[in-house]
């Protein structure tokens, strides 16, 4: 738990500091941070659970192994075999609840993390922009620029917004913006205050410019379709798919029980050192093996999915050579 802790934590960080950049950019709100990084989170459980049982087999039998403990077990007639089942039913459980994350959390938890960034880019809020950028908001792929912005008095200044609309091009230039929200249909309310309207046709219709003292633009809840995706398809589709990404997401998602039980049983022949080595001599070796099994995995799904590999061997050679690896170091103790 202490290092599962430590991943957590460390995890939570690096994603805060991700979204958060986009939250001061005004590209997203607070609240709408927080429920991306809690969804981040769930996602990467899997990894942080396997990794965690992974690193706390390998120093609780390191310390075992440097208190003479394991030394005395041998001699109270404690077999290695007997101290495998008992860390095989440990990754046994872990690999049940790594199962249930991976083929029904996963899914659901990529589905909402992908509506949530779908909503975040209809959403159009002037007081949560960032001055002196450029912003595109909504599928209709409006730019928006404003030189200062005054978030607590909802305005902005010197302010520039650029979009289509029935096949010509339109720029709105204003001293001052303030919005407004209708309260009964929940639209967005723009008024342009002491400014131009530039409107540029595609064909050969004549160009227009109109200099105004207030101008008023509505913008509408505007709705995007949310895209396939392979991480947020149920296991059952991924089954009856062709496609290479789906291949690559369905083979993901059956290895992780399956790695968590060969890196927990991995552990045990890795913490194996005398008791005068020191307790800490395999803890470089442990990890590296575990970053370099990690990227293995990531780098052969990302060649199923491009069609580099195919299904057979997929991402199962990673798997297979950590079995070969685990075999080999327990030969090597007999």
């Amino acid at each position: 738990m202490a290092i599962f802790a430590i991943l957590l934590v460390i995890f939570v960080s690096y994603s805060a500091s991700h979204y958060l950049a986009d939250a001061v950019s005004g590209q997203l709100s607070r609240s709408t941070v927080m429920s991306l990084i809690l969804l981040k989170t769930i996602i990467a459980l899997e990894i942080l659970l396997s990794m965690a049982l992974y690193l706390s087999i390998a120093l609780t039998m390191r310390r075992l192994c440097t208190d003479f403990e394991m030394t005395a077990l041998a001699v109270s007639g404690v077999s290695n075999i007997r101290i495998f089942f008992i860390i095989l039913k440990l990754c046994l459980l872990f690999a049940m609840l790594i199962a249930c994350l991976s083929l029904f959390v996963r899914p659901w938890a990529y589905k909402e993390l992908y509506r949530l960034k779908t909503q975040a880019k209809t959403k159009f809020d002037i007081a949560q922009m960032e001055p002196g950028h450029f912003h595109s908001i909504g599928p209709k792929s409006r730019v928006v620029f404003a030189e200062k912005v005054d978030s607590h008095k909802n305005r902005a200044e010197r302010v520039f917004i650029q979009d289509e609309h029935n096949g010509a091009l339109q720029v709105t230039c204003a001293e001052q913006v303030y919005q407004k929200v209708d309260m009964t249909s929940g639209d967005r309310i723009l008024f342009f205050l002491n400014g131009y309207r530039y409107k540029f046709a595609f064909n050969r219709e004549a160009d227009q410019i109109l200099k105004f003292k207030q101008f008023i633009i509505h913008l509408p809840k505007e709705t995007m379709p949310v895209e396939y995706k392979s991480k947020a398809t149920s296991i059952m589709q991924l089954a009856r798919s062709d496609d290479p990404e789906d291949i690559a997401e369905f083979q993901w998602r059956l290895s992780m029980p399956l790695s968590t039980v060969l890196l927990g049983l991995l552990a045990v022949p890795l913490s194996r050192t005398a008791p005068w080595q020191g307790k800490s001599i395999k803890t470089p070796a442990a990890v590296v093996i575990f970053a370099v099994y990690y990227n293995s995995v990531l780098m052969a799904k990302t060649w199923v999915g491009h069609g580099v590999v195919g299904s057979v061997p997929g991402i199962w050679w990673v798997h297979a050579l950590l079995a070969c690896l685990f075999l080999a170091l327990i030969w090597k103790q007999r």
